[in-house]
């Protein structure tokens, strides 16, 4: 099975304070990008790898091993298998991976919350609870982390997207999401219970309540002790039919250590939205953004590329099935830009060898309703490093949020 098309970036739907939070605080690109270069494991790098998942079947995700502790406590457990998403930020691991107990947060009344939070294609649900989260050598405690788990039946409030859940294996296809994009709380100040995104739940019936940011599903990285401003994801380039599987880095902080400087990385900040602007045939998409969370590029639909549209049904559903060369420029906020040259290739050719996981060509298209983005999904991430600055953090390249590469 291949037809995965997954885009896990958190819908700005269910994330109106962004813009608050923001004011707070082989592919190639242009010539000034820094060499690609894979930092050696030590504290402060994780590795990560693309190589199809615990299920064997995800394209283009890359994966990393987190470990989760009892608050103060060495109970722990290292669950391997969760995805590195740079769209959204805050730690979910599904309940049926997760074996320490970890306590549960309450409200202030004493009844237990949950979160839901909705994606571009699905949405999760499941407690919120509390551990101490440790990755290479770095450690976040008493971090408020998501459990995905249907046992409490997610409110209509929750479901009324008509989006599916992805709160099991067979739907998630990793055993959670290590979120270590550009926030640092994942709904804002406030987090009103008008959200729908946070609950307290007596017995079966969940009512929806405000969230303190304190409260909130956090990103780990922002609780770090230091290299605690973003992070730098770190992939080789791959050959262009494809490759079954590769390693590379999930490097933390961004210029607090020798391995993690911003070099001649070229910075595009954000705007209020955490998007920044892609250029292409003499026509701006100001809502494109970089996520690793998304197993493709995903740019504009078949009426604006002339690619042709995978069959439907077919195991590449959703995805291109022609292929083509292209040249686009970003643009950030702070009016830095680069040319960026990319190629998508016929999906049914590239699924034909089951064996590849590793495809820097794999593309689809955005939306066939509003195409205003070019979602830059992992084969971006292929042969460059990408630096992901948090928002309000300090770095060399200037306060957070922003990309880099």
């Amino acid at each position: 099975m291949r037809d995965i098309r997954r885009i896990l970036i958190i819908s700005l739907i269910v994330c109106p304070t962004c813009a608050f939070l923001v004011g707070c605080g082989g592919s190639s690109s242009s010539s000034s990008s820094p060499p690609n270069t894979i930092a050696p494991s030590t504290t402060n790098v994780a590795t990560i790898s693309v190589s199809g998942g615990p299920l064997d079947d995800y394209p283009d995700a890359a994966f990393a091993s987190v470990t989760l502790c009892v608050p103060g406590t060495s109970n722990c457990q290292t669950i391997d298998n969760v995805l590195v998403d740079t769209g959204s930020w805050g730690l979910r691991i599904l309940s049926s991976a997760l074996t320490v107990g970890l306590p549960q947060q309450n409200a202030s009344d004493g009844n237990p919350v949950s979160e839901c939070l909705t994606f571009v294609d699905s949405y999760t649900w499941g407690p919120v609870q509390t551990a101490d989260v440790k990755i290479a050598g770095e450690t976040a405690s008493s971090v408020p982390i998501q459990v995905l788990s249907d046992a409490v039946t997610a409110p209509s409030g929750c479901t009324s997207s008509g989006f599916p859940s992805a709160d099991t294996l067979d739907t998630l296809y990793a055993n959670g999401i290590l979120g270590v994009g550009l926030l640092a709380q994942d709904c804002g100040n406030p987090c009103p219970a008008s959200y729908d995104q946070y609950y307290e739940c007596a017995s079966s019936t969940c009512q929806p309540i405000d969230q303190a940011l304190s409260q909130q599903v956090t990103n780990p990285v922002a609780l770090f002790a230091t290299d605690n401003n973003g992070v730098i994801v770190e992939l080789p380039a791959v050959s262009s039919a494809g490759e079954p599987t590769v390693n590379g880095s999930l490097v933390f902080g961004i210029g607090t250590q020798s391995n993690n400087a911003l070099g001649a990385a070229v910075v595009y900040t954000t705007d209020d939205y955490l998007n920044f602007t892609t250029s292409y045939n003499g026509q701006s998409y100001p809502d494109s953004f970089i996520d690793s969370g998304s197993d493709a590029y995903f740019i504009l639909d078949s009426s604006l590329t002339g690619l042709t549209n995978c069959p439907n049904p077919s195991n590449e559903e959703g995805f291109y099935c022609s292929s083509q060369n292209f040249s686009v420029t970003n643009l950030g906020n702070n009016g830095a830009s680069g040319v960026f040259n990319f190629s998508i290739a016929n999906a049914a050719t590239l699924f034909a060898n089951e064996s590849n996981f590793a495809l820097d060509n794999l593309g689809g298209p955005s939306s066939n309703s509003a195409p205003y983005y070019f979602d830059w999904g992992l084969p971006f991430f292929f042969g460059q490093n990408v630096f992901v600055a948090i928002a309000g953090a300090s770095t060399p390249g200037g306060t957070g949020p922003y990309w880099a590469y």
